[in-house]
């Protein structure tokens, strides 16, 4: 683990979206180079002996996060998208959400039974969009790897929900109780 002090770049808002939220900003540390740097090292050292052929981004900052650790990897990277943003034919996966349901997908021939999979995302809160790439990974005959984050919200259990979909580890930067 880095001994670099990730959450001193982490902002906190409060009030925002709503009343009541605290909203933790990690746009201070991809705006200074030292920090995204000592980020994407310390998740890419962290899997680097997994066997990692691929990483997986949810929409939208986990194509941030996803892609320079997915180069520091020498792995290809895969979009988890919206529906209806891919080109091509896709697969996908709804999931429930503590306010209703969303749904992700990837092109039907981004994954084969070959890959080792790594996700990895901006934060991870409820887990809910995590375990659903998971699910969607290993529907393909994948194997998933499991999972990284700069930022995980320790108090919303993501490590319960990721543990239903499977054993695969999580590892964060930045766990807030």
């Amino acid at each position: 683990m880095s001994d670099f002090d990730f959450a001193s770049y982490i902002a906190d808002i409060p009030d925002y979206p709503e009343p009541g939220v605290v909203f933790k900003d990690i746009t201070p540390l991809f705006a200074d180079a030292t920090a995204m740097r000592a980020a994407i090292d310390a998740l890419a050292n962290h899997f680097r002996n997994a066997g990692v052929t691929k990483v997986i981004g949810p929409e939208a900052r986990g194509f941030m996060v996803g892609v320079p650790v997915a180069l520091e990897l020498d792995a290809g990277f895969v979009p988890a998208r919206k529906p209806g943003k891919l080109p091509r034919k896709t697969i996908s996966i709804s999931y429930e959400l503590e306010y209703g349901t969303d749904t992700l997908e990837i092109h039907e021939d981004a994954l084969t039974p070959a890959d080792r999979v790594l996700i990895i995302d901006d934060l991870i809160a409820t887990g809910g969009t995590a375990a659903a790439t998971g699910k969607l990974v290993q529907s393909m005959g994948a194997e998933l790897v499991g999972y990284g984050c700069i930022l995980e919200l320790t108090f919303l259990n993501p490590r319960k929900t990721l543990a239903e979909a499977g054993d695969q580890e999580l590892f964060s930067l930045v766990p807030v109780a």
